[in-house]
């Protein structure tokens, strides 16, 4: 029996064990909190007072998993379709809304992280356990963020420590990892620093459908190194805090026999780093502010195709939120970032581009409540060394007809830069080659939604949205296919979000009906399906067991080369603490084994498993 079936079935008795343990343990009854999220306005306020439609993923959500990785636990959520190029550390594209992955704007501890070169951020670069909690806001934020945030905002904090911390994980697969960090966390001052690192055996990352120039047989190992720190002090009514996050990776690749002569993997080395320092607090009774500064940096590294991407950004914003009323808020701010990409042949010691740019945004949004009336305006203007001057706009309203029942709608607009790769970029013999002309990608978003809280066990949520994008940069121009301006696409979606709660047991259950196509071919957009249901059982069934079950489901999809199949799987998970100091968990993914596809030629993790330990000290 192989490693791969014995790790499995060990992790399915483990989880087996948890449920029979857990069903003779009594109920807990759950204590909710208003939940309060800082990335729909930049300013805090709880989700259910903001307009946008927002979900918050906490640490507590994430450990109950025992998810191996990020793209695991942001898959079950409405409107977030994943697509990655085989198992562990492989690129990984995240659409939101139906959207273009460039066209969600990242950030970590409030610091863009998206490479200039690319325009998208590696999500599979980031360590889950260096992760605190991830709010998603979806829907057109450019009138608060500018470029990117057509699809909306995914908003990712590091952890911040209180004592020691100890973790480590194997897994199907070569899987191990661990973690080491230490905190303390004071009424004046706090730091937090962690270590950790990951190595994964791997599959082979493609399939025969990838064809010659991709597919090898080999299996495509993976490994990260990555830091989380922050440390914060108070200033009197001033807070001066700093975040950094560094990660370090070594990709395998396939790399088919057409490309190199005899086949073999290819190797690509990665390092993704983002530092923030920030200053924030009262300035007087009616007025906060937050003052930051940050700086990125991405590199790429492919010596098989003698390419290398370098890309840096800094960034300066500061954010105000003044109190004209109890039941009135204007926030205004302004932003300006630096970018500077370069990409190198490192067969010919040659730098193909090196550029730079600038761009600086000035946002202000009012936000009031009456009775049973709330709404919010914000408008926003950028001004980009590129392409010249963009203006962003939203209006959002809603109505609460009882206690229980609230109606919502909303406009905007947003837009998003060309990649300094699709301006500038020489191509591959002259063709494919990048345009100084683009314009930026151009979008308007009407959406309407109802929230009902059914009573105190559920809640039910419905979104309908529809987007229009258009000058879609597309490599079709000429004889030569240069980056041109041409595509337009639509996008139209509803998501329903029923969560119910009783005691100790939970469930969540997530709809998403989106009809994304190119408007331009009356095709449907690659890699995103119309049709995705996710449902999410927990218990806790005692201060010592939580045990739970997953089902994903996606419906068909195109890609390049061929179409994607409809798939469904089934995960389980489970939680045990031995004492305050110590938990055990246990995850078995794809229970039936599913052959499935996120993208097409490329292969998923089949019936796999995962066994986890984590130590901090007793309060």
């Amino acid at each position: 029996m192989s490693q791969k079936s014995l790790l499995s079935l060990a992790v399915g008795a483990a989880l087996a064990g948890s449920f029979f343990h857990a069903s003779t343990a009594r109920a807990q009854e759950a204590q909710l909190q208003p939940t309060i999220e800082v990335t729909a306005s930049r300013v805090a306020q709880t989700v259910d007072a903001s307009l946008a439609d927002v979900s918050i993923i906490t640490r507590a959500d994430i450990e109950k998993t025992g998810a191996p990785d990020l793209i695991e636990v942001l898959r079950l959520q409405a409107g977030v379709d994943v697509a990655r190029l085989g198992g562990a550390g492989f690129q990984t594209g995240v659409f939101l809304r139906g959207t273009n992955s460039n066209h969600v704007l990242v950030l970590i501890d409030g610091v863009r992280v998206a490479s200039a070169n690319t325009g998208a951020f590696a999500f599979e670069n980031l360590p889950l356990d260096a992760v605190e909690r991830i709010e998603i806001v979806r829907g057109p934020r450019a009138s608060y963020w500018g470029s990117d945030a057509v699809g909306g905002v995914i908003q990712i904090f590091t952890r911040k420590l209180d004592g020691a911390h100890l973790a480590a994980s194997v897994g199907s697969y070569g899987s191990a990892d661990g973690s080491v960090g230490y905190g303390m966390q004071g009424d004046t001052w706090g730091f937090s620093a962690q270590a950790g690192g990951r190595h994964v055996d791997g599959f082979s990352a493609s399939n025969v459908l990838a064809g010659p120039y991709v597919y090898n047989p080999d299996d495509n190992p993976m490994q990260n190194h990555n830091q989380v720190a922050q440390a914060w002090y108070k200033l009197g009514t001033q807070t001066l805090s700093a975040s950094a996050f560094r990660s370090i990776g070594t990709q395998s690749f396939d790399n088919g026999p057409i490309f190199d002569n005899g086949g073999g993997p290819g190797i690509s080395h990665t390092l993704d780093q983002a530092i923030g320092v920030n200053l924030e607090g009262a300035l007087t009774p009616d007025w906060q502010h937050r003052l930051s500064v940050g700086t990125t940096r991405t590199n790429i590294d492919t010596p098989a195709f003698g390419s290398a991407y370098r890309s840096t950004r800094e960034q300066l914003s500061w954010t105000n939120d003044f109190t004209i009323a109890a039941n009135q808020h204007l926030i205004a701010g302004f932003d300006y970032v630096n970018d500077r990409g370069r990409s190198l042949d490192t067969f010919g010691g040659t730098t193909q581009y090196d550029k730079t740019r600038d761009n600086s945004g000035v946002f202000a949004g009012w936000r009031a409540q009456a009775d049973a009336l709330d709404g919010e305006i914000s408008g926003r203007y950028d001004h980009n060394s590129d392409f010249g001057g963009e203006f962003s706009g939203s209006i959002a309203g809603g109505y609460r007809l009882s206690d229980s029942l609230r109606l919502t709608a909303s406009y905007g607009t947003a837009f998003s830069a060309p990649t300094l790769s699709q301006l500038y970029s020489p191509g591959y013999g002259g063709y494919y080659a990048g345009n100084p002309l683009l314009d930026p990608e151009r979008s308007r978003t009407g959406e309407i939604g109802l929230e009902w809280k059914i009573d105190d066990a559920n809640r039910f949520d419905a979104r309908a949205f529809s987007t229009r994008v258009r000058d879609l940069i597309d490599f079709s121009g000429g004889a030569t296919f240069q980056a041109i301006n041409i595509n337009h696409a639509s996008i139209d979606g509803l998501e329903l979000t029923h969560n119910w709660r009783a005691g100790a047991y939970s469930w969540t259950n997530t709809l998403t009906l989106q009809d994304p196509r190119n408007e331009d071919t009356d095709t449907q957009l690659l890699r995103r399906p119309k049709q995705k249901f996710n449902s999410v059982f927990d218990a806790q069934l005692s201060d010592a067991f939580s045990a739970g079950a997953e089902l994903v489901y996606a419906g068909r999809a195109d890609d390049f080369g061929g179409k994607l199949g409809a798939y469904a799987i089934v995960n389980l998970h489970a939680s045990y603490a031995v004492n305050p100091q110590w938990r055990f968990g246990a995850r078995l993914e794809n229970l039936g084994d599913r052959n499935y596809q996120l993208a097409y030629g490329y292969n998923t993790p089949g019936r796999s498993g995962y066994l986890t330990v984590s130590w901090s000290p007793a309060k």
